[in-house]
């Protein structure tokens, strides 16, 4: 596991940040699905590192938080991106339940799979990249923010 750890500026240093990560999927497991957790308080930049994903799939939807709709797939000019969030999911049977749903289905698109809220599953899925995105200052959320990379060797 390759872990590292990143200052992000602003919005536009998270997306970037997002359309890294997007370009390594593609390069080391494109076709093939894998699973990317993003961990964060509300704010902490979880969708907007999901957009700069999509940005580097060529997507051209817009990118929003699927908190209400729990699930938002995509299909892009370079890759496919299966967004989940489990924030709403009080109960990690409902959670846990959705998460294999979602992940059958971005293995069938060979899709990339962003599961926002992981820590709302009862496990912790096997070989899956993980972001955690904290606040530098929680009082002051423009101070940026500081991500935690892992991703497998």
């Amino acid at each position: 596991m390759h872990s590292r750890s990143v200052i992000l500026a602003d919005a536009l240093a998270t997306q970037e940040l997002g359309s890294q990560l997007g370009q390594h999927w593609l390069a080391t497991t494109a076709g093939h699905a894998a699973v990317l957790l993003l961990r964060g308080d509300l704010g902490a930049g979880k969708t907007c590192l999901v957009q700069g994903i999509a940005r580097a799939l060529a997507i051209a939807e817009p990118i929003t938080s699927p908190t209400f709709a729990l699930a938002q797939h995509y299909r892009g000019g370079r890759g496919a991106l299966v967004h989940l969030d489990l924030y709403r999911l009080e109960q990690s049977a409902a959670a846990d339940e959705l998460f294999v749903q979602e992940e059958e289905a971005a293995g069938e698109l060979g899709a990339l799979l962003a599961v926002e809220w992981p820590e709302r599953l009862s496990f912790v899925p096997e070989d899956c990249w993980t972001v955690n995105l904290t606040l530098v200052d929680p009082q002051h959320p423009e101070a940026g923010r500081l991500a935690l990379l892992q991703l497998p060797a």
